[in-house]
């Protein structure tokens, strides 16, 4: 409902701007490069949509030979000590675990919607031991919490965005999208705790908190002393370990249990040319729409104004021009990888408007779509903590996007 009001909203608001400059200021032109922007907007949706297509393949693919080789139940089995504790309410070994293991792991992969029918399997069989019905049980809210914070290693659909747009080095932001959800994901799971009175003091935690914190200090230690080209140079060659180790990884578990792993690839891949189809609609719409009103000249009077305040209290305000992505993604998905991809046109992908629009994108999720289609599916209508919970997140992860972005990118 809220992407409703937005989207109607983008049209009516450029389209009266324009009205405006017609009747007061005489600018016979504003009109018809609105209705130009539309075709343009509508044209650059599809071509950029349907790129992803080879990505989404490859990588849905390689998650359905890990889940075919028992690698994914594997590694749910290793993380026990950590999700039981997280989710207390679920009895041990129920199926729950391993659907909420792979729905994180499909989020952490970058895969975006491909992680959707995972998720919705997981709410189903949270349900069924969900003693209220109409209200979201604890593990529900801190499984969506923990999806709306988007902790993401390998930002794959970014990257390749990055890529379709002519980015000279597409996984240069690898290492401050990694870290900015990192943040997401541990204010999200502090904040669920607080309501839940879940003890993170456990020794599991503990470990786990523990281990992150030293491969984040080991990582700063590495790059802090760097040039900005020696850092990127790193950063590139640490992505493409880690992404070419994973890949590996899943092929040899495959071998190792004598699975046909091309054939389960295949079956795997075969969503992942539907997945990116399906995305076409929702960012035709939205750039459609932004392009109205950005060629209206709405947009700019909106990051004037906000870039005015900005300076008045004495902040850089470079990063004001990426802010729409900010505001767009908790509410949809598709309309925040449009606004980053007209920043991606305007200012271009390699620059730091580019830079901070991609790792805004991955920042976080999309809490209230998210929220709506997940509580929707089992018939959830009382959200409790789940709204503040995810909204803190958000806020978080934003907030760690823009600092880490001057880091590695002003």
């Amino acid at each position: 409902m809220a992407l409703n009001y937005i989207w109607i909203g983008l049209f009516v608001i450029g389209v009266l701007v324009g009205v405006v400059k017609l009747v007061f200021l005489g600018d016979y032109e504003a009109l018809p490069s609105m209705m130009d922007s539309t075709f343009e907007m509508s044209k650059m949706a599809f071509e950029m949509t349907l790129g992803l297509t080879g990505t989404l393949t490859l990588w849905m693919g390689i998650l359905k030979i890990g889940e075919d080789s028992g690698l994914v139940n594997r590694l749910a089995k290793f993380l026990s000590p950590v999700l039981t504790k997280l989710f207390p309410d679920i009895p041990k070994n129920h199926p729950a675990l391993g659907s909420i293991f792979m729905n994180i792991s499909a989020n952490m992969l970058g895969l975006d919607n491909a992680a959707t029918p995972v998720g919705l399997k997981a709410m189903q069989e949270l349900q069924s031991i969900n003693d209220k019905k109409d209200t979201a049980s604890n593990s529900m809210i801190m499984f969506l919490t923990l999806n709306t914070s988007g902790l993401t290693i390998i930002p794959v659909s970014i990257m390749a965005y990055r890529a379709k747009a002519g980015a000279a080095d597409p996984t240069d932001i690898f290492i401050p999208l990694l870290l900015t959800t990192m943040c997401s994901t541990l204010v999200g799971l502090l904040v669920v705790s607080i309501y839940q009175r879940i003890n993170l003091f456990q020794r599991a935690f503990v470990i786990m908190f523990a281990v992150i914190a030293a491969l984040v200090a080991a990582l700063f230690a590495t790059i802090i002393g760097m040039g900005n080209e020696q850092m990127q140079h790193f950063c590139r060659l640490l992505t493409a370990c880690l992404i070419l180790g994973a890949i590996m990884i899943f092929i040899c578990s495959g071998w190792r249990k004598k699975l046909n792993v091309y054939n389960s690839f295949i079956e795997g891949a075969k969503g992942g040319f539907n997945v990116a189809v399906s995305l076409i609609p929702y960012c035709v719409a939205i750039l459609a729409a932004v392009g109205v009103f950005k060629a209206s000249g709405s947009l700019q009077l909106l990051q004037d104004g906000v870039r005015s305040f900005v300076d008045w209290i004495g902040i850089n305000s470079d990063f004001v021009d990426a802010l729409p992505v900010a505001l767009m993604k908790p509410l949809n998905g598709s309309g925040a990888r449009g606004m980053m991809l007209e920043c991606f046109a305007s200012h271009g992908p390699d620059s730091f408007v580019g830079h901070l629009a991609s790792v805004l994108q991955g920042s976080t999720d999309t809490t209230f779509y998210i929220l709506a289609i997940y509580f929707g599916s089992v018939g959830i209508k009382k959200y409790r903590h789940s709204v503040a919970c995810g909204l803190l997140a958000d806020l978080a992860g934003m907030i760690a996007a823009v600092c880490f972005s001057y880091f590695f990118f002003a």
